[in-house]
């Protein structure tokens, strides 16, 4: 389930993310957007790790079972994952409401011509 929801939203997110960068930055935007990707995905990781690692380290002092601890530790991170994921919804409903998704038509013309201006094609 999270791999459909990556590949769904990661196309988008990187178009969103890219939107904004002019074409000499291109490059810079697209690594700087996979590398916070990464080490946002390795960091969350590891801090719900640690989470769901001390949380089944209190139920087992408490006398619970390995396997009731174990659940328990999972369930307290998938809980924040789930929190984190609403609230990540809620932050991106409030900030890209009335935000344009595409770049005005004559914006683009005008990068597009002087683009063209910077790099004239066929002069020998």
């Amino acid at each position: 389930m999270i791999g459909v929801g990556g590949g769904l939203s990661f196309p988008a997110l990187m178009t969103l993310a890219m939107s904004g960068s002019s074409t000499e930055d291109a490059g810079l935007a697209s690594g700087l957007v996979g590398t916070s990707a990464q080490v946002g995905g390795a960091l969350g990781l590891a801090v719900l790790a640690t989470i769901s690692t001390a949380r089944s380290q209190e139920l087992l002092v408490a006398g619970a079972s390995l396997d009731s601890a174990l659940t328990g530790g999972y369930h307290l991170a998938f809980g924040i994952s789930a929190g984190l994921v609403l609230s990540s919804i809620a932050v991106a409903a409030t900030v890209l409401r009335g935000a344009p998704l595409f770049t005005p038509a004559a914006r683009v013309e005008k990068s597009v011509v002087r683009a063209a201006s910077e790099n004239p094609v066929g002069h020998f």
